[in-house]
């Protein structure tokens, strides 16, 4: 059962009357891909929205709502961790943890114990409680 699910549900309503971004001549070339990338050339056709059936370009106002930004799917707010006094801050029942990328498997065991204990999500965890590797 997700947590804050009608901010998510309104982030998704959102989202669904946004434009695809695409790549702008993407579907011309094959070495291109649809990933967004914003058209900086002094006379990009897309940039200066000259023609029309172009895509759309990416814009402040096709944000989503504000109390629904940095929310993980699962409806917790994603927090990342490092050691044992950032997890202490933090409260498990609205709280996720991601584990930053330089904290060591040793730490991490720690870390995923207390967590556990504490009952928070884990989004991240790459090592078990008992100490093997998943």
């Amino acid at each position: 059962m997700p947590i804050n699910k009608e901010k998510i549900a309104k982030r998704q309503e959102v989202k669904e009357h946004n434009p695809e971004f695409i790549r702008p001549e993407s579907w011309r070339y094959v070495r291109l891909q649809t990933n967004w990338r914003k058209p900086k050339g002094i006379d990009h056709h897309q940039r200066k929205q000259k023609s029309r059936g172009r895509p759309g370009l990416v814009k402040v106002g096709y944000g989503g709502p504000k109390n629904a930004r940095g929310l993980h799917p699962s409806g917790y707010t994603d927090n990342l961790v490092y050691n044992l006094t950032d997890l202490e801050q933090l409260d498990p029942k609205k709280d996720g943890v991601r584990f930053g990328h330089s904290v060591g498997t040793r730490k991490r065991k720690e870390i995923i114990i207390k967590a556990i204990e504490s009952k928070f999500k884990i989004f991240n965890a790459r090592v078990s409680a008992s100490g093997s590797k998943s």
